[in-house]
């Protein structure tokens, strides 16, 4: 039996032993729910999955989540895509895809509330390591190094304290017991793509004058930025700044995207679901199912009308407000993907049978009311709602938004592109 280097985490979620998870050396990762939170009637809800009323839950929080160099799809999609990854890992000198080096640095300032400390070799609990039966697992000692923070995504975009009119990174010095939390996701600007930032928010303003539920939003002069890495920045002014909905007066409030509830790994966001399937868990298993499912089907007429073409799993989520009952989170991500995709006219996942914006109708929209469970009557008038908004308000918001013009021009004609029942006249 040869002998491998293991590191252990114990995951918590506010104050609560969660679990424990095992890194090898050779890249196997092990985690073990704790039994006294498998045994609680009253623990915070780590994942949809693990409720009582959920599916095979006592079977998902019985059985050790056993991967290879990628974490469990949980636990993977904490961790930041693209750009940051690639920063993090050059700086800790792994790959990119060896994600529990990368999952431990991050450990404290995940997205929601999760946090995973170190464990010392003394401190592991008896049996954790006794799912592998080829190896003899020898403890390696924790080395604190600087702790970053996780968005997951992959732009690059930075967790910041908003103090006396600027934006500043937290130091790692303050990370701890007592620490001092981001509340504000800042986006710099785009090295491939003009103006994504004046995209961004003039699309989230537009998608709100619809009545889709968005945190507060900014755009920040790059200026008012302190503490950033060493990154290539445009010539640009601003950076768009979306206040954190899963952090509340130092409080972290717990979060997680679709991708995480279906257990579906980043590279799977456009293919392994359906806008049905997402209306149907909301419906099913949320406080609120029907406002839900409501607010959800206004948030895909606008990403219609607003040429959003990345409403992947990743960037539909749920939140924890109660610590226990999962409800739809507010929209994040909307920005009119067509202005950098000349020919993009598909959703990123199937709406009523197709993805082809300028095919979808009233119809398509009813076919999914009807998959979901949900009376057609529920959903119409909240439907017509945003339509009305939309041929209302946004035609002059438009005008008066700081999108760059020739992005303004590309909506404006799609607009007209669309079938006649969604087309906006300006």
């Amino acid at each position: 039996m040869r002998a491998e280097t293991v590191e252990v985490l114990k995951l918590s979620l506010h104050g609560e032993t969660v679990g424990y998870l095992a890194g090898y050396q050779s890249g196997r990762n092990i985690f073990v729910f704790d039994q006294r939170y498998t045994e609680a009637l009253d623990r915070p809800t780590l994942t949809l999955t693990t409720m009582p009323s959920f599916p095979n839950a006592t079977k998902t929080l019985g059985r050790p989540w056993i991967t290879q160099q990628q974490l469990h799809p949980l636990f993977s999609n904490l961790l930041p895509e693209g750009a940051y990854r690639e920063y993090l890992a050059q700086t800790l000198k792994v790959h990119p895809n060896n994600e529990f080096p990368l999952f431990r640095q991050l450990s404290q300032d995940l997205p929601g509330a999760l946090v995973a400390g170190p464990l010392a070799p003394e401190q592991v609990p008896a049996g954790l390591l006794l799912h592998r039966d080829s190896v003899q697992p020898v403890l390696k000692p924790w080395v604190q190094a600087r702790t970053h923070f996780s968005l997951a995504g992959v732009q690059m975009k930075f967790s910041m304290k908003h103090r006396d009119g600027r934006y500043l990174l937290p130091v790692s010095s303050t990370l701890g017991d007592g620490q001092e939390l981001g509340d504000w996701i800042i986006k710099t600007p785009s090295t491939r793509h003009p103006w994504v930032p004046l995209n961004e928010y003039t699309a989230m303003q537009l998608a709100r004058l619809a009545g889709v539920e968005i945190p507060e939003i900014r755009l920040v002069p790059l200026a008012d930025l302190e503490g950033l890495p060493p990154i290539n920045l445009p010539q640009e002014t601003y950076a768009f700044a979306i206040r954190r909905f899963d952090r509340s007066e130092q409080q972290r409030i717990h979060t997680e995207d679709f991708a995480q509830i279906l257990f579906k790994y980043p590279h799977e966001k456009y293919s392994s679901a359906n806008y049905e399937q997402l209306g149907r868990i909301l419906y099913r298993f949320t406080g609120r199912g029907l406002v839900n499912v409501q607010q959800l089907a206004r948030r895909l007429l606008v990403n219609l009308l607003l040429a959003n073409g990345d409403a992947h799993l990743k960037n539909w989520t749920l939140h924890y407000p109660d610590r226990q009952t999962p409800e739809l989170a507010p929209a994040y991500d909307i920005l009119t993907t067509k202005a950098y995709i000349a020919d993009e006219q598909e959703a990123s996942l199937n709406l009523g049978g197709t993805k082809l914006w300028y095919e979808i109708g009233w119809a398509h929209f009813e076919a999914w009311s009807k998959q979901v469970g949900v009376p057609w009557r529920a959903i119409l008038p909240h439907l017509e709602d945003v339509l009305d908004k939309a041929r209302t308000l946004w035609p002059q918001a438009l005008e008066e938004s700081p999108m760059a013009p020739e992005h303004k021009g590309i909506l404006k004609q799609h607009w007209q592109a669309l079938r006649a029942d969604f087309q906006i006249q300006v």
